[in-house]
């Protein structure tokens, strides 16, 4: 499997407060990120699959909600989170 319990550790580790912080925005950003690289990968070997397309998709607009978010909340975790990643809307 990609994405198991130990990645998303490590994830959570980096993105955010600790290992064990799984509701701040930035590591929520970081664990759609990685899912959205990974489907990606997928679709460019199996561009038929309409699912996953529709799956990614929603990946996405939740990513996007949430940076949106973090943008009104705070702009200089907003900027270092998109900067960090290599995002850019």
């Amino acid at each position: 499997m990609y994405l198991d319990s130990a990645k998303k550790e490590e994830i959570f580790a980096k993105y955010g407060q600790g290992a064990t912080d799984t509701g701040s925005p930035e590591a929520q950003i970081a664990l759609f990120s990685f899912r959205i690289a990974h489907l990606t990968e997928h679709l460019r070997a199996n561009h038929k699959d309409h699912a996953t397309s529709r799956s990614m998709k929603m990946l996405v607009g939740k990513r996007r909600r949430m940076l949106d978010y973090l943008a009104a909340k705070d702009i200089n975790r907003y900027r270092a989170i998109v900067k960090e990643l290599g995002l850019r809307r």
